[in-house]
């Protein structure tokens, strides 16, 4: 269930939420969309569910128009939004049943009690939706959002505000769901996109800055690439500067030293080879992969 976005923006009067965003996602991936708030996630998950139009721009989903195709890619899209708009005074039972009504599913009563199955809502499904806890109304909002069985799901900030215990359940729940069906999620918080997501798209200020897995992204730095060595004893940080490639040297700690390469350069051998030169051994030394929080800031500061 492919999704393909081409040059797409979005005008608020004046104020552009999306410039020119163009994306392409193959089935079977949980893709994570970072960015600060106002960089537009918001926006391009709303285009991408046909609750608002772009201004410019195409949106293809399973080779279906945006525009043209709009009630059938509804039916192939599961939508949790933001704010999780849920009615309060209903039961749990009856507001899947509500939600399965509008999607005319058939055997209804199966499909209802199937999906308060998958999403744990078994002790509170004869509870008000009122009633429930922060973590519980959000496995209602996911529930709501599966209950047509839909290929893609798109979730705007699905773990805002739960405490760990449910952020970990509701992190649990998206893993399963995400073998099967195609996820973009929506979030600000790079724990989420480390332990859910396979790939990561970070837009700021209504544009793409990064795309890549995010094992990829964690080997980024801006044009750069770090290398940690641990030396047997002190060194001579001046000469071992002056090996070509070398853009900066970090003390960590003791004889630990972070090295920064310009570009993809590998300097490893160099590295040994200088240390040979000047008598010093090598104990250790490994690519150092940064989490996603810094590379975050690295596209999204100013």
């Amino acid at each position: 269930m492919s999704i393909i976005v081409k040059n797409i923006s979005k005008l608020y009067s004046e104020q552009k939420a999306l410039d020119n965003v163009s994306i392409e996602i193959s089935p079977g991936h949980i893709v994570g969309l970072l960015g600060p708030n106002g960089a537009g996630k918001s926006t391009l998950m709303k285009i991408l569910t046909g609750f608002i139009p772009p201004s410019s721009g195409k949106v293809e989903i399973d080779g279906l128009d945006i525009f043209e195709d709009s009630l059938e890619i509804r039916k192939i899209i599961g939508y949790l939004p933001e704010n999780n708009p849920l009615y309060p005074e209903m039961f749990v039972k009856e507001f899947l049943s509500f939600a399965g009504g509008l999607h005319q599913i058939k055997n209804l009563k199966n499909r209802v009690d199937e999906i308060i199955q998958l999403t744990g809502l078994e002790v509170e499904k004869r509870k008000k939706i009122g009633a429930l806890s922060k973590g519980y109304k959000q496995r209602v909002g996911l529930a709501q959002a599966l209950i047509h069985d839909p290929r893609i799901l798109i979730l705007d900030e699905p773990t805002s505000g739960l405490d760990p215990n449910q952020l970990v359940e509701i992190r649990n729940l998206i893993l399963s769901i995400g073998k099967e069906k195609t996820v973009m999620l929506s979030t600000h918080i790079m724990q989420e996109v480390e332990a859910l997501c396979d790939r990561a798209i970070i837009i700021n200020k209504g544009k793409i800055v990064a795309d890549d897995t995010t094992s990829n992204l964690q080997m980024i730095r801006m044009g750069e690439n770090l290398l940690q060595v641990e030396f047997n004893q002190s060194i001579n940080h001046n000469k071992l500067s002056k090996l070509e490639g070398i853009i900066t040297l970090k003390n960590i700690s003791g004889n630990v030293w972070e090295i920064a390469v310009a570009g993809e350069k590998d300097i490893r051998q160099e590295v040994f080879q200088w240390a040979v030169s000047e008598k010093i051994s090598v104990l250790s030394m490994q690519k150092k992969e940064q989490t996603l929080e810094q590379i975050f800031q690295n596209f999204t500061n100013p």
